[in-house]
């Protein structure tokens, strides 16, 4: 069990409406030390458990990956900041259509935030150690959703621009690129989604890890650390990269873009899917590509570069 400090203790039981908390465990820690997620237990309140983000700023950030620095504590800082405003200001409007955790209070510490959030596994999600078809298409379905609600929008206290990993935020791993058709191509691939028709919200970091499975083809998403504006195709092409190996690649891609954007064509109301659709397509290679950059600057043995990216980043590279 994870001892809880007694001031927390306090604000989660304040938080939640509850007599005190029966006991915690830490579900998993957060990236690069930056504190831990907690299931609380709880009596007296109307749900049994809350799950507790309890960010602490470390005194020594250390980078699985090597990447600590002053820029990189910044964006982090930055990153539970937005993720907070994200819950308090936006996240009432995604409802059941793309569901995620309902925000029960947050605050400041001398040291960093506490977000309290509804349970999901209380709720009937949770984490699957593998997924089929449907849970796979269900998250999809979840991102046209989530892309067609925010259409438009303004992102207000979050990322003017979101994911974690596009050229303005990531300069330090540009400048790690050797020279040559990818590194010198970095700014137009920015631009492109940048500058992309009908912008929305993106989660910025739609990873598998970061989605939690009910009934089948239910799905709820979690971690908006990095959400923001955007083309929603930055969301597609990296949750396809988080799910999808070389070698089903050309076979198994196709299929979940047109699921996408089916599901798209039917959430959304008042434009023209068409041109929507065309647009957006077009840009997926330029996504994968832009994400492809960064993954050559952040990590070069990374397993996602590989054939397909390396095919893709050709062809983009080429039609420039």
């Amino acid at each position: 069990m994870h001892r809880l400090d007694d001031a927390i203790a306090r604000w989660v039981c304040e938080t939640a409406g509850a007599r005190t908390v029966l006991g915690a465990e830490v579900v998993q820690t957060l990236w690069s030390g930056y504190g831990s997620i907690v299931r609380c237990r709880l009596d007296g309140a109307s749900a049994r458990a809350v799950i507790v983000k309890h960010v602490r700023w470390p005194s020594t950030a250390e980078h699985p990956r090597g990447w600590s620095s002053t820029r990189s504590h910044a964006r982090k800082v930055r990153s539970y900041e937005v993720e907070v405003a994200w819950y308090t200001e936006h996240a009432q409007r995604c409802g059941q259509a793309c569901r995620v955790p309902r925000c029960l209070g947050a605050t400041a510490t001398d040291d960093g935030v506490l977000l309290a959030l509804e349970d999901l596994d209380e709720a009937g999600y949770g984490r699957r150690g593998s997924l089929d078809e449907v849970d796979l298409y269900g998250c999809l379905t979840w991102l046209a959703r989530f892309h067609a609600e925010f259409l438009g929008s303004e992102p207000e206290a979050l990322w003017p621009e979101g994911t974690y990993w596009h050229l303005q935020t990531r300069p330090d791993e540009w400048e790690a690129l050797p020279g040559g058709a990818l590194k010198d191509a970095a700014e137009a691939l920015a631009h492109q989604l940048r500058e992309a028709p009908f912008p929305t919200f993106v989660h910025g970091d739609a990873k598998l890890a970061n989605f939690c499975f009910g009934a089948p083809g239910e799905v709820a998403a979690v971690d908006f650390q990095y959400v923001g504006g955007g083309c929603g195709m930055k969301d597609v092409a990296y949750f396809i990269s988080s799910c999808v190996s070389e070698r089903d690649a050309d076979a198994r891609v196709p299929g979940m873009l047109d699921h996408y954007f089916a599901q798209l064509r039917a959430a959304v109301r008042g434009v023209d899917a068409d041109a929507l659709e065309a647009s957006w397509r077009a840009l997926y290679p330029v996504a994968w590509t832009d994400f492809y950059r960064f993954l050559q600057g952040w990590s070069p043995g990374h397993p996602k570069i590989h054939r397909y990216s390396e095919r893709l980043a050709r062809e983009v590279l080429g039609a420039l």
